[in-house]
């Protein structure tokens, strides 16, 4: 089988691509989630969230997405068939108890199960930021290689993304990708994982578009995996990931969600009532990221 991601086909099974395991086995066992979070760099967790929570949420999306005319009207709204001229949407922000058709979406990723199952991998009280990033993937889009450190930074290091699907991900609908061992590349951690969109102004953030580059130049392999509506996958903010291009017709819709311990210093750009999000990134004319990996020598 073969997957696409960005202009690249990758073969599953070869040195550039092969399956995710996911850790249900060892999930009432908080020393080894660590574990395996410092040696995989990911948890991925199959039938984390009740199936029909998980197609409220999507449900909701799908009806902003509607309501904006980005769905195709000859189908069902639950399908997510694309309109013609159809793009990607993010529906970032802050949860907004007026939004009744986030509502399902908000409680998914903030309720009583979630964040005790943080409190347990943290070993302390945890919180989520109360800016949130559900997105809706068009055909033919797709994420280039990226830490998250990059866009928030500014508090603690330890923070971790839980990405969510909403809904079934099948591989041609362009699921998450992870790329193994970049959590112990450190030459670009020190240099490429210091950045602040922000502060820095390069242009997407990403480190390469080109996930075949990324494995011959900066070693590791991609790994993803079809997902089901109620898995997740966790991981840090120094995990090199991206995702599959999406071939189908159909929206991918995902979220992803951060979360912390409550004592520890936080991004102040993503909290809040009204978190004040990237504020300078994109203002003026960004860097291109080749001029910015020449001056980090990557």
């Amino acid at each position: 089988m073969e997957l696409t991601m960005g202009n690249a086909r990758l073969e599953m099974g070869s040195k550039y691509m092969t399956e995710l395991r996911d850790a249900n086995d060892i999930l009432d066992n908080v020393e080894a989630l660590r574990t395996r979070l410092k040696e995989d760099g990911y948890l991925l967790i199959r039938g984390f969230h009740d199936r029909e929570e998980v197609l409220s949420a999507r449900n909701g999306i799908l009806q902003k997405l509607n309501d904006m005319g980005r769905l195709d009207p000859n189908f069902p709204v639950e399908e997510g068939v694309i309109a013609s001229g159809g793009k990607s949407a993010m529906f970032g922000g802050p949860v907004n108890s007026e939004d009744v058709n986030m509502q399902g979406f908000y409680k998914l990723v903030t309720q009583e199960k979630v964040m005790r199952f943080f409190d347990r991998l943290f070993g302390g009280e945890s919180m989520t930021y109360d800016y949130k990033w559900p997105r809706a993937v068009g055909n033919g889009d797709f994420t280039g290689a990226h830490y998250d450190i990059v866009y928030m930074g500014r508090g603690t290091k330890q923070v971790y993304t839980m990405w969510t699907p909403l809904g079934d991900i099948p591989y041609e609908q362009g699921p998450l990708a992870i790329c193994l061992g970049s959590q112990h590349f450190e030459h670009m951690k020190s240099t490429y994982g210091q950045m602040d969109v922000d502060r820095d102004n390069v242009e997407l953030g990403w480190i390469s578009k080109d996930p075949i580059e990324c494995v011959d130049k900066f070693g590791g392999r991609w790994a993803t995996a079809p997902f089901d509506a109620g898995d997740v996958i966790i991981f840090g903010m120094f995990l090199l990931h991206g995702s599959v291009n999406n071939i189908t017709n159909r929206y991918r819709l995902s979220s992803d969600t951060r979360y912390q311990l409550k004592s520890e210093p936080v991004d102040e750009r993503w909290v809040g009532v009204k978190p004040k999000g990237h504020y300078a990134w994109g203002k003026e004319t960004p860097k291109p990221i080749e001029e910015a990996r020449k001056e980090w020598k990557i």
